[in-house]
This record gives structure tokens, sequence and C-alpha cells, in this order.
């Protein structure tokens, strides 16, 4: 239950802090439906210390576009310094 409490702690951050930059056009990843992913995926890097498991979570969820057909890695919609907000809140909860 601890791991579903800090799960759903650490989805809500993100959900609320990350979002995904598309020209001048911010989608928060709460909004986009892939908070809860990036969650579950960060906390099975956190070995990894917190700022290479953000790196390897954004890489690792695949963002489908169009249709379906076509998928983007995360890490390639996000920006740098919102790799570094990402990066800061996880260092709070590990």
């Amino acid at each position: 239950m601890d791991s579903q409490i800090r799960i759903s702690d650490l989805e809500n951050v993100i959900s609320e802090k990350v979002f995904i930059k598309i020209e001048k056009w911010n989608l928060y990843l709460g909004d986009a439906g892939l908070a809860r992913h990036l969650a579950i995926e960060c906390i099975s890097n956190k070995d990894q210390g917190p700022s290479e498991a953000a790196k390897l979570s954004l890489k690792a969820i695949n963002v489908k576009v169009g249709d379906g057909v076509n998928s983007i890695p995360l890490i390639n919609l996000i920006t740098n310094s919102q790799i570094l907000e990402l990066e800061e809140i996880l260092e709070s909860f590990f």
C-alpha cells in the first residue's frame, strides 16, 4: 500500500508540474494521461538516481501520435527545463 500512495503522490506532482511542449503550447502530463505511467517508470528506475531515472523513464515512454500508428519518445517532447524540473521532483521523492 505504501508504494501505491507513493506512486499516486508522485503522479500528482508530475501531473501539475511537467508538460509536453509543442510550439507555444504546453500540455501537462496529467491532462495528457501520461503522469501515472511516468511516475511508475521513475520509481522503477529510482536506483539509478534522480537524474538518470528521469532520463531513462522519459526515453522508455512512447507517446502515440495521430491514429496511434506512430509514436515519439516522451523525452523528445519535453524541454530541457522540464527534464530538470522532473529531476528536482524525483530528488524530493527519492
